[in-house]
């Protein structure tokens, strides 16, 4: 929804008879905030925000829960695991606050992780590094 008068419109079209005022206050009590979104605007929860603020927790969890392996091949990272655990390696990264990378690529115990240049992947390095040092909470 981009506005209050389109879900009251939404909303008429279902057969609910509201205003854009009672609308208003039901986004209110329901703590709802809008957010911009791909094309304009909508109403979410901020549970739901905070699902998709970056976490670091999962590649902590990830990196101290089982040996992986670190190694490079130009600007292309490797991260070697247990054999299954690249898809949870590489969702990891791409939940966390590692930004560096153009991407990952997981197979079954490897993930390839993409970077456009070489500051880009150091930093990453370092990035991860603190992650790794930053005691779980």
């Amino acid at each position: 929804m981009a506005s209050q008068e389109d879900l009251v419109r939404l909303l008429a079209e279902r057969g609910f008879a509201v205003t854009q005022a009672t609308v208003s206050r039901d986004i209110g009590q329901m703590g709802l905030v809008r957010m911009a979104r791909a094309g304009g605007h909508a109403y979410a929860s901020p549970d739901d925000l905070d699902a998709r603020r970056p976490s670091d927790d999962a590649i902590r969890r990830v990196l101290t829960d089982q040996p992986v392996t670190f190694g490079r091949s130009g600007l292309i990272l490797l991260l070697t695991g247990s054999p299954g655990s690249a898809p949870a390696i590489a969702e990891a990264i791409d939940r966390s606050s590692l930004t560096e990378q153009e991407g990952t690529l997981a197979g079954d115990n490897t993930v390839l992780v993409l970077f456009r240049d070489e500051e880009r992947l150091e930093r990453w390095q370092a990035h991860l590094r603190e992650i790794q040092d930053t005691p779980s909470r």
